[in-house]
């Protein structure tokens, strides 16, 4: 199983997120792929994500927050699943001191995603 973090913008309009996985075996029709390294002790202020997007880490332990408390770590193979393109945001710190390596991969519009949210969320 690949652990995966459905972050979204809810009714409410504030970024919330689900615990979950991606379907073994999806095929997601991607428009592009982007790779890109942060410095180690790193952090980013509240944003929203621009693009329907997977983030797959490489390398790098980080804590995710939202305005309304929700916390998540995210750890090397985990996907992130970025949805949350309007509303409160949410923003991220590492924890480790290594770098956040990782790997963007933008899908088309409306295209199944293939998370499949845990049962206990």
């Amino acid at each position: 199983m690949i652990r995966a973090y459905l972050l979204y913008t809810g009714a409410d309009g504030h970024s919330h997120f689900k615990r979950g996985r991606i379907s073994e075996g999806a095929l997601v029709q991607a428009d592009h792929t982007l790779f890109k390294e942060t410095a180690a002790n790193s952090s980013f202020d509240w944003h929203n994500d621009p693009i329907p997007q997977y983030v797959i880490t490489l390398t790098g332990i980080l804590e995710f927050s939202t305005k309304t408390g929700e916390t998540f770590i995210i750890e090397p193979g985990d996907i992130l699943l970025a949805t949350d393109h309007t509303g409160s945001g949410h923003k991220w710190r590492l924890l480790n001191d290594q770098p956040w390596k990782r790997i963007y991969v933008i899908y088309k519009e409306n295209e199944d995603t293939h998370f499949i949210a845990d049962e206990d969320q």
